[in-house]
């Protein structure tokens, strides 16, 4: 069983705390660092082995969640754009990476890939500190979300 396995069963259960929102192809989660504020993760439920897994209407609708995701980070966070990263190796079971990118972050990073940064100093997902975060994005995924 994996990580994203055990999310899923704690999501289901209410007792994952860094729960944003159930959307129609799984779950809206922030991420643990928050390497930059609002990195997200769409987990699905059900829990597949990836991408081609879904087909049809599921793939689409996992793909649109991810991207209305993406518009809530962008609407909420102020963030210049968001990287969309699907990758797997870790942990064999599908999740998306949903990540703000900002224009402050330090020059030498901003235009490197997140994996880049040194994620033993970003902070851990706080509950008292990220649960408005948490609460205004699951805001503007219940509402209209504008395209850029």
């Amino acid at each position: 069983m994996t990580a994203i396995h055990r999310f899923v069963e704690q999501l289901r259960a209410g007792t994952l705390a860094r729960v944003i929102a159930r959307m129609p192809s799984g779950w809206a989660v922030l991420g643990d660092p928050q390497i930059l504020p609002g990195y997200s993760l769409l987990l699905p439920d059900p829990v597949v082995t990836d991408l081609n897994a879904l087909g049809g209407q599921a793939r689409a609708q996992y793909l649109d969640d991810m991207a209305r995701l993406g518009d809530a980070v962008l609407q909420v966070t102020g963030a210049e754009r968001v990287n969309y990263e699907i990758l797997g190796n870790i942990e064999p079971a599908l999740h998306a990476h949903v990540i703000p990118r900002f224009a402050n972050e330090p020059t030498d990073r901003r235009r490197t890939a997140v994996w880049l940064h040194d994620w033993t100093t970003a902070p851990a997902y706080d509950d008292v500190r990220d649960r408005a975060l948490a609460e205004r994005l699951a805001r503007a995924l219940a509402g209209p979300l504008r395209a850029r």
